[in-house]
């Protein structure tokens, strides 16, 4: 398996290019760190079981054992033959500790949204609570104003999802994730995409970068 690793901004739109990809195509994994983490607690990995006993004292999960739970879900992989990697690594002692593993890691590809767009992007993100749709007032919005259109529940804005958090977790990237942009531009696996051309013209220059 091949790892095809998202950069960008939060609210690029990583997650939904990956989401479109990989619902397109059986041959293609979307994993985000998130899912990394429940899954190997869910499954009970060693991995797992030690990532949990990290964040059940509300510590952060070392990079290694993040690295070690990627190499779990690629071994108990048996379809896929692309994974999109999403939200690690998150800085350059993560991509070394992956390099490391000796993950193959294909491309590195780079959604380019300028930083007032993803403002406005993120303020008009909505949720729905029950079923986890995701709609955005302008660019998605629900057919009935505020109510999810899959299960009828009110949608609601994330806590992180209000203007200062915003341009808080801004800060974090440009000074924490954004040198993986010369990290793997130095290694020539660097793609970049305009990622401020909808979600299925996005999707369509990811799939042709990675």
């Amino acid at each position: 398996m091949e790892i095809v690793i998202l950069l960008g901004a939060p609210g690029s739109g990583k997650g939904t290019i990956a989401s479109r990809l990989a619902g397109e195509d059986p041959a293609v994994r979307h994993v985000s760190s998130g899912d990394l983490l429940r899954g190997a607690i869910a499954a009970g990995t060693p991995a797992g079981v030690e990532a949990k006993a990290y964040m059940d004292k509300g510590q952060l999960v070392p990079d290694a054992l993040v690295v070690a739970m990627i190499g779990d879900v690629i071994a108990a992989e048996k379809t896929a033959e692309t994974m999109l990697l999403d939200g690690f690594p998150r800085n350059v002692a993560q991509a070394e500790a992956l390099e490391r593993s000796g993950a193959k890691v294909r491309s590195a590809v780079l959604v380019d949204v300028p930083d007032e767009i993803i403002a406005d992007r993120i303020a008009g993100r909505r949720t729905c609570p029950k079923c986890k749709a995701g709609y955005h007032v302008k660019a998605l919005p629900p057919k009935v104003e505020g109510i999810c259109d899959k299960c009828g529940a009110a949608l609601t804005v994330r806590k992180d999802d209000n203007p200062e958090t915003v341009r808080d977790r801004l800060v974090v990237y440009h000074r924490e994730t954004e040198p993986l942009v010369a990290y793997y531009e130095a290694k020539g696996l660097l793609r970049r995409i305009d990622g401020d051309q909808g979600p299925v013209r996005n999707a369509a220059a990811f799939k042709a970068a990675m």
